[in-house]
């Protein structure tokens, strides 16, 4: 299985460069990876969402959709977009160190 390293952190992924395993993820490496992904400063606005993602996975065993963190998560969809432009569930799941939601919807 392939991984990367990154600013010292070192994680498996898939093709897609998703964790692969959850556990290899922090809040640091999150904050190195935002940065990557065009997010200069992780905010708690940011976080509420990702460690919505984080808990709501371990609980059910899948990355949550879009549409699971307005109807179960509470989070308003424009917000996401507007904290994670482009393409909020890829970007908060990568983000999240959870493998990309099926659907993504």
């Amino acid at each position: 299985m392939p991984t990367n390293t990154i600013e010292g952190y070192t994680f498996a992924v898939n093709d897609e460069g998703f964790f692969t395993d959850r556990t290899q993820w922090s809040e640091p490496l999150a904050a190195v990876l935002a940065e990557l992904v065009g997010i200069e400063h992780l905010t708690e606005k940011h976080w509420a969402p990702l460690h919505f993602m984080r808990d709501d996975a371990a609980k059910t065993g899948v990355t949550p959709t879009l549409r699971r963190m307005q109807a179960v998560g509470g989070f308003d969809v424009k917000d996401l977009f507007a904290l994670f432009p482009g393409k909020p569930a890829k970007k908060m799941a990568y983000l999240a160190g959870l493998p990309k939601p099926v659907g993504c919807v």
